[in-house]
Order: structure tokens, then sequence, then C-alpha cells
């Protein structure tokens, strides 16, 4: 499968000059630039099979070539419409720098057509399951505390997995119940933690880092045994395990609390401007996927209240 291959040495070098070039002029994290990483390489990694592109030039790349990759996808791979897409955002993106640059004149991926992707509305639970999940870690424990506190943080905040395992201890402010979070693009936020998620960071910080923390230190908020920050791939583990002791079914993941966030606080009648600047988009169009929610609870209280509903 093309997944597993390898892109020859010059293509490799070309995608990597690329990354460092994102990463400078845009500030990308390093999640999105391994996704660019590994969408270039498996096309690097497809031209290479073709007769005499053993170390193909992806400056050299023509439409053809692109269409040819494209229709592989689909039939060979059965790849999926975002799949797709994501990756010609990738192939647009280094051909746009590549024409910016003066390496080529003419950017191949110009007349190529995205697919179309449904907007389908994100899986949110309702609140019950969020109490039933946020209720599973033994706080009796230093783990079971620390577990508590991360999941009230997510919940409270709405933040990414990513946020949430790289939050700093000085980035948080119990006195004034916010947090400052580095989102996507380098971009700062301020964030209500609420009552509830205080309680428990407060609880956490005074029983349960200190034991895990040992005579170490640490600059991480959210410290596993061995003294250092959780990664992602951790706790998305943690939210399974605690998802089977809640007893919710179905799949779940960090980001499932983070739509459950942006929906209850729709459901409770907040603004979707507020739900924009606390999800850290940059732009409402993103946050708009989440309309689906006002209207339905409009539709709600509509026939709740009014006398010809």
């Amino acid at each position: 499968m093309v997944a597993r291959l390898q892109a020859p040495p010059a293509a490799t070098r070309a995608i990597e000059q690329f990354a460092d070039v994102l990463w400078l002029e845009d500030g990308l994290s390093g999640n999105t630039l391994e996704s660019y990483r590994r969408d270039l390489t498996q096309f690097a990694a497809w031209l290479a099979q073709r007769p005499g592109q053993s170390d193909p030039d992806l400056d050299a790349v023509q439409d053809s070539d692109l269409q040819d990759w494209l229709a592989h996808q689909h039939l060979a791979r059965h790849a999926s419409a975002r799949s797709v897409s994501r990756a010609l955002s990738a192939l647009r993106r280094f051909y746009a720098i590549a024409v910016r640059d003066g390496r080529i004149r003419r950017d191949p991926t110009q007349l190529l057509v995205s697919p179309k992707l449904p907007r389908l509305p994100p899986r949110a639970i309702g609140e019950g399951q969020v109490d039933a999940l946020l209720g599973a870690p033994d706080i009796a424990s230093a783990l079971g505390c620390r577990d508590r506190a991360m999941l009230e943080v997510l919940y409270a905040c709405g933040l990414r997995v990513s946020e949430l395992v790289g939050l700093p201890l000085a980035q948080v402010d119990l006195m004034a119940g916010v947090l400052k979070v580095l989102g996507k693009g380098a971009r700062e936020r301020l964030v209500p933690l609420g009552d509830e998620a205080v309680y428990r960071v407060r609880d956490y910080l005074a029983r349960a880092r200190p034991e895990l923390l040992g005579s170490r230190s640490s600059d991480a908020l959210f410290v596993t045994a061995r003294a250092q920050a959780m990664t992602r791939q951790a706790f998305w583990n943690l939210i399974r395990k605690y998802a089977l002791r809640a007893d919710i079914r179905g799949h779940l993941s960090p980001h499932t609390l983070r739509h459950a966030f942006a929906t209850h606080l729709l459901n409770h009648g907040a603004d979707l401007r507020v739900v924009q600047l606390l999800l850290g988009h940059a732009d409402i169009t993103t946050t708009q996927i989440y309309t689906h929610v006002a209207r339905e609870r409009l539709k709600q209280l509509h026939a709740r209240h009014h006398p010809r509903g």
C-alpha cells in the first residue's frame, strides 16, 4: 500500500523544505505539518512507482500526473472524499509556494476540483452521559484525581486535546478562573474554567500533582507518573477506558467532549459568536456547523410554547 512507502530522497528534501516554510511563515501546529508531510509523501511514493520516476522531481509534476493520482486514490485505495480533499489542500499549498518562489511558472493544481464534503453535524453526547464520564475516575487515587481534573477542564473549556495536554501550569489562573490557551496558528485566547473545573484543578494541584512529581519538577499542568506531560495518545486511551466504565457506547474521543461543550452551550442559549471565541475558531463559518443545534432548540421551544406549535 502507498501509505507504507517512503518518498525518495529528492522528494523528501523538497517536502521537508516545504514544511519548514509553513512552520516559519504560518506557524502551523506540529499535527498539521505532519499531516501535510504524510499526504505529500504518499503522492511522491506513488510517483516513484511509475516508469522512469524512481526519484521524481515534485516541481516537474503535470496536471495529468495529479489527475492520475486522484483516480488511483478513488479507484485503487477507495479513499474517502475527506481524505482526498485534505491531500489536495497539501498539494495546493505546496505548488502555491513553488509558484511564489519562482520554482515553477504554473500551478498544476489550479484546474483540480475538490470533492464535495458532506456538512455532517458533529457528534456530541448528552449532558447525562457527560456527567457519567466525568464521574468515572476514582478520585481517591492520584491518577484518578488528575484524570477527573483533565476531563472537567476539557468539557468546561472546549479545548482541543493538544491544547489540554500541552497546557503549562503558568497559564492557569485559578483566582480569576480562566485559562490562557495557545491554539491553532499560535492564537491566544482566554477561556473561563467554571466553578467545578476550578475545584477539581485545585484538588489535583493540592493532592495528586505533588504525589506524581515527587522530587521532580515540570512546567506542564497535567503530568504523568514519570513527571512528564501526557501525550495525546495516552489521553485518548484514558477517554476510552472511562467511556467503558461509564457504559457509553459507540466511538468517543476527546473531540467528542469539545463538540459537547459547544452543543450544550448553544442548547442553554449561548450566542454562536461567543462559542466561536471560546472554541478558538478563526472564522465564524467553522462554528456554523453547530447552527443545526440552535435551529433544533428553536423548534423545540416553538413547539413547547407556541399555541399552535
